[in-house]
């Protein structure tokens, strides 16, 4: 860890762990790329050796942007380009509040971050490899990966509708009265 450059190790001491600071307003000149993978599994590497400090995981966690198809951690002084495997973060937990139409899901990711499954946090399938996995938006295009314990914990409020404008019916499941559809990446929309 020590050969981190000294300005983002710096910069990411005066990060507060209860809110992730506004990394979109920042927009520093100096950029490089440092050796730090986010593998598929979930573990955080630097310089091929895992990163055991889960604070230390979390406060990267909290200053990480994605751009595009990039992904950096952000200080106002230096962006540093990271390496992404699949997705930065791990759906890890799944609450339930509520029945029917009515149900709100929430979840929570690896790093300790919670919301609610809504129009701004869609749950998806899609292939990585040669299998499909659910994934849902965390925040600002960056996706965190259902894990197998909370997928079937989400699979038992799946129900079979009818998907508008398909005249077909298809699996979904509601969460702040409204329904989410769960189909193969090639089924047609």
């Amino acid at each position: 860890m020590q050969n981190l450059p000294y300005t983002l190790m710096a910069e990411l001491e005066k990060v507060s762990r209860k809110t992730n600071p506004p990394v979109h307003l920042w927009q520093p000149e100096k950029e490089k790329k440092i050796d730090l993978v986010v593998r598929q599994s979930g573990v955080w590497e630097y310089e091929g050796s895992p990163i055991t400090r889960v604070r230390l995981v979390r406060l990267f966690a909290s200053v990480l942007r994605k751009e595009g198809s990039d992904y950096f951690l952000v200080t106002p002084a230096e962006k540093c380009l990271i390496d992404v495997e699949d997705v930065p973060f791990e759906i890890v937990l799944m609450n339930v509040l509520g029945e029917g139409k009515r149900r709100t899901i929430s979840m929570t990711t690896n790093m300790g971050e919670s919301f609610r499954i809504d129009e701004n946090h869609p749950v998806t399938l899609r292939q990585y490899g040669p299998h499909t996995f659910p994934y849902v938006l965390v925040r600002n295009s960056m996706e965190g990966r259902i894990n197998r314990n909370v997928y079937y914990q989400l699979g038992e409020f799946l129900e079979e509708a009818e998907r508008p404008g398909s005249g077909g019916q298809a699996f979904c499941f509601w969460s702040c009265n409204r329904c989410f559809f769960l189909s193969e990446p090639d089924a047609t929309s």
